[in-house]
């Protein structure tokens, strides 16, 4: 019993920081909003870099950027507090073990969004490595890791 209380408790952990993600991106919306702009323009990049050719100028293609990512984080939210309610109040095994599912898709989605989105396409596809200013791949890498380490947790025998 223990176990599965840990579990649901890691899950619901992870639940509750997408949605402070989810409320931050959409409260102090500009904040979050340049940093998106930054990345895409790779305007603090290497002075001359040969990638420059990627960079997105586009107000417009910018702001769908930054929606679709608030989008994948509002994705991951409601799946990791749907899975976390269902592990919480699962009465048996059997249960827990179907709820389970709907936690790791939560758990995948958000692996997903910081390996694929920061780390691949914002950190090496827009050179973000490169930024002095708008380099968010430490914190993407730290989340990667968070919810990784979860989602092992998660997938271990429901007892020993």
């Amino acid at each position: 019993m223990a176990y599965r209380l840990v579990k649901a408790l890691l899950v619901a952990g992870i639940a509750l920081f997408f949605t402070l993600v989810v409320f931050n991106n959409l409260t102090d919306y500009e904040s979050n909003h340049q940093f998106v702009r930054h990345v895409l323009s790779m305007d603090t990049t290497f002075p001359g870099n040969r990638g420059m050719w990627r960079a997105i100028e586009s107000p417009a293609i910018q702001t769908t950027f930054y929606w679709s990512i608030i989008a994948w984080e509002a994705l991951a939210m409601v799946l990791c507090w749907w899975g976390a309610i269902g592990l919480f109040t699962a009465p048996d095994a059997e249960l827990f073990a179907a709820a389970r599912g709907t936690a790791i898709a939560g758990l995948t989605v958000g692996l997903l969004l910081w390996l694929v989105a920061f780390l691949g396409v914002g950190g090496e596809w827009f050179l973000m490595w490169q930024s002095p200013t708008w380099n968010g791949q430490a914190a993407a890498f730290r989340m990667f890791a968070v919810e990784g380490i979860v989602l092992l947790i998660l997938l271990a025998p429901a007892e020993p």
